[in-house]
């Protein structure tokens, strides 16, 4: 049985077994809410036996007589530091729970065991691995490290994936925290992913896109499918056939990274290649429309991004990934008229993001306001002509 008990400044708690008091320690907090919290946390540990996790965390929040006295009791052997690994399993349990409640999706997943891989490789080179070891000033080595690594890669983006890889860090560290492996966290952002003006939209111009159509060969379906959606790589290779409706001729899905729907109209040539598509392969409702040409199985978002590159490099197009199939996509829906609202209904996304990731940053869109500017009616304009109406109005005055 285990109680707290106030002594002095600080709290402590008593174990006993019957009558007989086992162990009298400090907790080490003045704070009666933690001191219940550690109590709690020495119920589980004590309940689930030596080979509790929960050690790991009690070893840093305790003071190191109170925890020493308790893994005695409890037969811990020699207890390890909490280490990287430890933190990346309680973290791999988490997400898992948070995507079986529909609160993650498998995108996200991926992208964190990306940036995982990324700094433990990190972590063996500088043969650390203990979490009490991973401080700031390593965090801010690792982000110099990640920066030369994105750059020594073809068509990287300016490193800009470094930012997102840094604010995943932070997402871990802060989960460590919460979980009191760690007293605070050591990764400092470097702003929110997207934000930085240097990596706007990146649409292709006509003549490239001419190339890209020019040389598509097998790419064909994959090069339309991405020109005429705007989808993101994950829901262009997750697209069946029953999402297609051909009759009224559109598209709906429900987008995989924010969970919206959106509903679009087939443009004509990508409608003749579905149905060419579906036709040729007596295509079920539960196939996928996108197949890989050398194995005939469904593409992936690996396999998906290399061939679009390797397309690029035929068409001497640079950069041809999926991604700036969709800057296309929106930029060339703005230059037909479309509205803000329109765009961001057509690629499952919010107004602020459309307007501040594609309308600030492309040059024919600059050059559309600066025609109007030139030709349209302003206030100067409007101001002129009514002045000159209002002269014509006083010469039809009769005397």
């Amino acid at each position: 049985m285990l109680t707290v008990r106030r002594r002095g400044k600080t709290f402590h708690v008593d174990l006993m077994v019957g009558r007989v008091h086992v162990v009298r320690r400090s907790l080490g907090t003045r704070n009666h809410d933690a001191a219940r919290r550690l109590v709690h946390k020495l119920e589980t540990a004590l309940a689930e036996g030596p080979q509790s996790l929960v050690w790991h965390e009690l070893r840093v929040l305790l003071p190191e007589e109170t925890f020493r006295r308790f893994a005695v009791f409890a037969g811990v052997k020699e207890q390890p530091r909490p280490t990287w690994t430890d933190l990346r399993k309680l973290f791999s349990v988490f997400t898992g729970q948070r995507f079986k409640i529909g609160k993650l999706a498998t995108s996200t997943i991926e992208r964190y065991e990306h940036t995982f891989r990324e700094f433990e490789l990190f972590l063996s080179e500088r043969k650390t691995s203990l979490l009490r070891d991973i401080g700031v000033p390593l965090v801010e080595e690792f982000k110099v490290w990640r920066v030369e690594r994105i750059k020594t890669r073809k068509h990287s983006r300016g490193a800009t994936g470094a930012v997102l890889d840094v604010a995943i860090l932070h997402r871990i560290f802060a989960f460590a925290v919460k979980r009191e492996l760690l007293p605070k966290n050591p990764v400092q952002l470097e702003g929110r992913p997207g934000e930085h003006p240097e990596g706007g939209a990146e649409p292709f111009t006509a003549d490239e896109l001419s190339r890209l159509r020019k040389h598509a060969q097998h790419d064909l379906l994959c090069f339309l499918a991405l020109r005429w959606t705007g989808f993101r790589g994950s829901d262009a290779v997750t697209l069946s056939f029953r999402e297609l409706h051909f009759a009224s001729k559109e598209i709906e899905r429900l987008t995989r990274k924010r969970k919206k729907k959106v509903v679009l109209p087939l443009h004509p040539e990508l409608l003749f290649a579905l149905e060419a598509e579906r036709d040729k392969r007596n295509a079920q409702p539960t196939d996928r429309v996108l197949l890989n040409p050398l194995t005939g199985k469904p593409l992936t978002r690996p396999r998906l991004y290399q061939r679009m590159v390797a397309l690029g490099r035929r068409a001497g197009v640079p950069s041809a990934h999926p991604h700036r199939f969709r800057d296309t996509f929106a930029v060339d829906l703005l230059l037909r008229g479309a509205s803000p609202y329109d765009v961001a209904k057509m690629l499952g996304d919010t107004i602020e993001t459309v307007e501040k990731h594609y309308m600030p940053f492309v040059r024919e869109l600059r050059e559309r306001v600066r025609r109007i500017l030139e030709t349209g009616t302003g206030l100067k304009e409007l101001a002129a002509a009514a002045a000159s109406e209002a002269s014509q109005d006083g010469l039809k005055k009769p005397n």
